[in-house]
């Protein structure tokens, strides 16, 4: 009766020797958003992290599941009236110390790859003062017309982050079009 039981068991003591708070690979939808929010609110309010940690983490939670919902090349439905669609990615968020790691995967289009690097490879190199001037002018701005949310989601998590976002591309081997979007934010 071994097998799946004992990797099971192995997967469980690795996440808490990993300090791991939160993971979910699968899909994503704005219900699925909205309960897995509440366990993440509950852990971080449990946790005996200061109120602006909290606020930080649950805030760069939402932002990445809200990336994962809006634009992951891989739905399960197409977007609906009641609810939007069902879309994978991944998601973690761990503890190391005082840090807290958050890291997002989801499929995304290879011809968006470049708009998105464009969008993200400025963030590295920005002072906290500039990242909130960005934000502030995106706000007084109007909403692209392809965006769901102003553009202030990578802004958000920049400006609440211990240090730059770091990114990653990956192209799938069995489909061109596709490319795997890593992100990760340290908070």
């Amino acid at each position: 009766m071994s097998g799946i039981l004992d990797q099971n068991c192995c997967f469980f003591e690795i996440a808490q020797k990993r300090n791991l708070l939160f993971y979910h690979k699968g899909y994503f939808s704005h219900s699925i958003v909205a309960a897995m929010s509440e366990v993440v609110k509950l852990q971080l309010e449990v946790s005996g992290l200061s109120t602006a940690t909290r606020r930080k983490i649950f805030s760069s939670f939402v932002e990445l599941s809200q990336n994962i919902v809006h634009y992951s090349s891989d739905a399960l439905t197409a977007d609906q009236a009641h609810g939007g669609a069902i879309r994978e990615g991944a998601m973690c968020i761990s503890t190391e110390g005082e840090r807290h790691l958050m890291v997002c995967m989801n499929p995304i289009a290879t011809a968006a790859v470049n708009e998105l690097r464009e969008k993200l490879e400025p963030l590295r190199n920005m002072s906290i003062e500039e990242i909130k001037q960005a934000y502030k002018t995106s706000l007084r701005a109007e909403t692209p017309a392809d965006s769901k949310g102003a553009g202030l989601g990578f802004l958000t998590m920049a400006r609440d982050a211990s240090a730059p976002l770091d990114f990653a591309f990956h192209p799938r081997e069995d489909d061109a079009n596709t490319t795997l979007f890593c992100l990760k934010t340290i908070i």
